[in-house]
């Protein structure tokens, strides 16, 4: 990725190819489009290779708002910087980067401050457009609009972002690998580093081992934790999460009458110190709240409840318990500053990317992940634009 020459077709349109979801649940259709050049405080990129995350299969299926068709998505990506608008001065043409979906920039109090990663300048939300803006940089050749997906639109050999949402990165690492980072994994991994600031020698109960659970996992491993209880419907899950971290495991099934609470307290003798969790189920959410120890545990929320949901606590229980409960949006991690530090532990071999890819594919075969993922194939299956 190193020293990539300055692209002639600086501050023109370029003509490449997407992958374009034109239907909710149809096969995404390969077909050129139209990238418009970047505007202020924009970049353009070549995207190298990308990866499919469930909050793409998710929107990808959605038939209501926020989901909105025609739509280019993918978030989780690698590329080199084509050619920049005005006012960036963050990264040059040829310069590696790491797309991110949570904005970061740079000069709100909230991103000054060490206390939050939710950017006040560009708060958070599931727009198809660019950030902090209502249009788009994407256009079939008919000239009709590509809607934008969470800020990134990876599934395009090239795309725009704004320089809020990228990161610079050493370009000697392996891309199939740093593009991990770009969600999923950094979700996870920095949700035990920094929201719950795992601590050597605790327990941890994790609920849902997809990738996010594996993830926290291995972010628990990795702070030093000594018991990390995983917990799911399928058995199948604690295999593979002992590569992982997971020393334990609870199959919800096979629990009785009892409910998981009940048995992680008991497995753990008064409940685990940190408890995540990972599927977006409110009832889940209760389980993991009754399951971390009275006096400090941490409850964590990664997943994603369907908009309304609610979840219900007994005030005896909170005032009594003394228990904390926080949600974890990209794992608290700031990413300009966050995601070089795991790039970092991933080159001196304490976080382990490998083993979170089992498939790669090319971008031709793009619904080939799709299929890969739904059947539960696949953890992470990396998409080479040019291979």
């Amino acid at each position: 990725m190193d020293g990539e020459k300055v692209s002639v077709e600086a501050g023109k349109p370029i003509v490449c190819r997407a992958a374009v979801a034109r239907e909710p649940g149809e096969p995404l259709v390969i077909e050129e489009i139209m990238v418009a050049p970047p505007g202020h405080h924009e970049v353009r990129v070549r995207i190298i290779c990308t990866t499919l995350c469930h909050s793409d299969v998710t929107f990808w299926k959605m038939k209501d708002y926020p989901a909105v068709f025609p739509r280019i998505l993918g978030h989780e990506a690698i590329g080199v910087v084509e050619s920049v608008g005005e006012d960036v001065d963050e990264v040059v043409e040829g310069d590696a980067v790491i797309p991110v979906f949570l904005p970061e920039c740079g000069d709100c109090a909230d991103c000054k401050s060490k206390k939050s990663n939710l950017c006040s300048k560009f708060p958070f939300k599931p727009t198809p457009w660019m950030t902090g803006e209502e249009t788009s940089r994407f256009t079939d050749l008919k000239g009709e609009v590509l809607y934008h997906f969470l800020n990134v639109s990876s599934f395009s050999e090239y795309t725009v972002l704004n320089i809020a949402n990228i990161v610079k990165i050493d370009p000697s690492i392996p891309p199939s690998r740093a593009c991990l980072l770009s969600c999923g994994v950094s979700t996870g991994v920095g949700a035990a580093w920094k929201t719950a600031n795992v601590e050597a020698g605790s327990t941890v109960a994790i609920f849902g081992l997809g990738s996010i659970g594996l993830a926290v996992a291995e972010g628990s491993r990795i702070c030093g934790a000594t018991k990390i209880i995983g917990v799911d419907v399928n058995q199948e899950k604690f295999e593979l999460g002992k590569k992982f971290g997971i020393t334990d495991f609870v199959n919800v099934g096979e629990c009785g009458d009892k409910p998981v609470s009940q048995v992680i307290n008991e497995m753990t003798g008064g409940g685990a110190d940190f408890c995540f969790e990972c599927v977006g189920l409110a009832s889940l959410m209760e389980q993991a709240y009754a399951s971390c120890r009275k006096g400090w545990g941490k409850t964590i929320i990664l997943g994603v409840e369907k908009p309304g949901s609610q979840i219900t606590f007994q005030c005896s229980d909170v005032i009594l318990g003394g228990r904390t409960l926080t949600g974890s949006l990209f794992g608290g991690l700031k990413a300009k500053s966050d995601i070089p530090i795991l790039l970092k532990r991933y080159m001196d071999k304490e976080l382990e990317l490998d083993k979170f890819v089992t498939h790669e594919v090319s971008f031709e075969d793009i619904n080939k992940a799709f299929d890969l993922l739904l059947e539960g194939k696949s953890i992470r299956c990396v998409i080479w634009m040019d291979k």
